[in-house]
């Protein structure tokens, strides 16, 4: 027996069937073996080349294969967001005109919510794996990262045993489901013997197909090379399969699935103390808009983030900073609000807002409904959340995989946004500056982040380097050509000057780090020094000190 847990901490699941569409509002409920074995292979793929054998792959994925699973399905509702997403070409037609500027598709989402602490059972009853079958097992559910869409984070493993009776079960020999159970068809590989089988009669099939068939497949193709295998046939590209005219993947079928008539019905439960539950940390949306904000404007957009945020979750301390007595909280352990650019122009696409004590449940309903904020010229900022869950879920530089470089970890760090001190350089009676042990004027801004550094708990930095200018895209900005000042609200800063820096610490640390005035708005907001091989333009600390900052 093989038992596979399932558990997603963002509480959400998005997985279309195939042969649907999206807008159609369906969910695949239980997950088709077909989605599983091919998630397995993706992660192969990505992850885990250099630690698992391909012929332990392919072992694994054929065993699997040669059985239809049993599911237990947790307690779920359903529900969907309707959100618009930008076509990347810079034209469009509109009215029959080619227009200028992004198309806006607007997609219904539908998703499985899943309650706190649930998990999905995948169990295949009659499979047995060797000890190098299942070794390969376990390393490629502990490097899934998501299982679904991207946003469907997910944290799997092998279980000893189901913590649950299965409560999904395949149909077999014409048994019809229950009075409390629906039927569901779900699409599954083939067992390897059935798939050889299929194979060569379809081929022979091909071979003594009339002429008059085969000058109807010349006009229209309506096959691929077939694969040579099931392992080679969950390889296949969805888009090419659909587009070479086939209803189905080859070497797939079709299972008849019994599940509980009332599987979207979730039953009252006894209140949970909100200690026990986990809560996630970090929530990641997407920016879309004609006209995206420039970096340079984070904080203006974090705080329309913010006012938006407040508004929806009636004024939860972890978005508004104060306790239910109205003092502030200590130990800046509310959220952050950080907007980040993957954009060559440096516009805003992303906005990542991070809190270390998580989210609670009124949190997540706020970021739930958070799908839009003002823009100027009118151009509003639609907000997509891609999901939620802890640092380690996004941590990364990959750009092309949506990492998020906030959580890396590095040795070396830049400013992406400008720092502004929150004291004051200090001078004795004569006007001369009040320098420590190391040289540094007391107050300046070098002075000040070192001493927020301290504080954070982080290591004393080997170096702090000024930097001139910051980059936003690829192009310099000056520090200057930031905005720095929040328009609302309060904060403790030593004027509006900017200032950026390159930090170097003795050992790697790991991110978010961000100091100063209005960090929690984006400022003094540092970045891998690495990352995407940018070179910033450096000054000395000595002409630095010698101008009495």
């Amino acid at each position: 027996m093989i038992s596979v847990s399932l558990r997603f901490p963002t509480g959400r699941v998005h997985a279309t069937p195939w042969g649907r569409q999206v807008n159609e509002g369906v969910v695949e409920w239980p997950f088709s073996p077909w989605r599983i074995l091919r998630a397995l292979i993706a992660t192969w793929h990505h992850k885990a080349k250099e630690a698992v054998e391909e012929s332990a792959l392919r072992r694994l994925v054929e065993k699997l294969a040669s059985e239809a699973p049993s599911y237990y399905l947790p307690a779920a509702t359903r529900g969907h967001t309707r959100h618009y997403m930008p076509d990347n070409s810079p034209y469009h037609k509109e009215d029959g005109k080619q227009t200028f500027g992004p198309q806006k598709e607007k997609v219904f989402d539908t998703f499985v919510h899943i309650q706190d602490g649930q998990c999905v059972e995948v169990t295949w009853p009659n499979v047995g794996l060797t000890e190098a079958e299942m070794t390969a097992l376990r390393i490629l559910l502990k490097r899934l990262g998501y299982f679904g869409r991207a946003e469907s984070l997910v944290e799997a493993v092998v279980e000893d045993k189901p913590a649950r009776q299965p409560n999904a079960r395949p149909l077999r020999n014409g048994e019809t489901p229950a009075n409390d159970e629906e039927l569901v068809r779900v699409i599954a590989p083939m067992p390897a013997p059935d798939y050889r089988s299929w194979r060569e009669g379809y081929n022979a099939a091909r071979a003594t197909a009339s002429p008059a068939s085969s000058a109807k497949r010349k006009r229209k193709p309506v096959e691929l090379a077939l694969p040579a295998d099931v392992f080679e046939a969950l390889l296949a590209d969805t888009g090419k399969l659909k587009k070479a005219g086939w209803s189905q993947p080859p070497g797939s079928r079709w299972i008849d699935y019994a599940r509980p008539r009332n599987v979207f019905e979730i039953q009252p439960s006894a209140h949970r103390a909100a200690s026990h539950a986990v809560r996630p940390t970090v929530a990641r949306f997407a920016v879309a808009s004609q006209v995206l904000p420039r970096l340079t404007q984070a904080i203006s957009v974090a705080e329309r983030i913010h006012q938006t945020l407040v508004r929806f979750s009636n004024n939860a301390p972890v978005f508004t900073g104060l306790n239910q007595t109205g003092k502030p909280l200590q130990g800046h352990r509310h959220a952050h609000i950080f907007c980040e650019s993957t954009s060559y122009r440096g516009g805003i696409n992303r906005v990542t807002i991070f809190a270390p004590d998580g989210f609670d449940e009124s949190a997540r309903r706020a970021l739930d409904k958070l799908r839009k904020v003002w823009g100027h010229g009118g151009h509003d900022l639609q907000l997509i959340l891609l999901g939620m869950g802890d640092k380690k879920d996004f941590a990364g530089r990959e750009v092309s995989r949506d990492q998020c470089s906030l959580f890396a970890e590095a040795t070396e760090w830049r400013s992406l946004t400008p720092f502004v001190a929150t004291r004051h350089p200090k001078t004795n009676h004569s006007g001369r500056p009040k320098l420590d042990e190391r040289g540094l004027q007391i107050g300046s801004s070098e002075h000040d982040l070192r001493r927020l550094i301290r504080e954070a708990g982080l290591p004393e930095p080997v170096e702090v380097r000024p930097l001139k200018t910051g980059v936003a895209g690829k192009n310099p900005v000056p520090w200057l050509g930031f905005q720095r000042q929040r328009r609302h609200g309060d904060g403790c800063h030593a004027g509006q000057m900017g200032y950026g820096f390159r930090i170097t610490f003795p050992h790697g640390v790991s991110g978010p780090l961000a100091f100063g005035y209005a960090s929690h708005f984006g400022l003094g907001l540092f970045v891998p020094a690495d990352e995407g091989g940018r070179q910033e333009s450096g000054v000395s600390s000595e002409s630095l000190r010698s101008s009495g900052q």
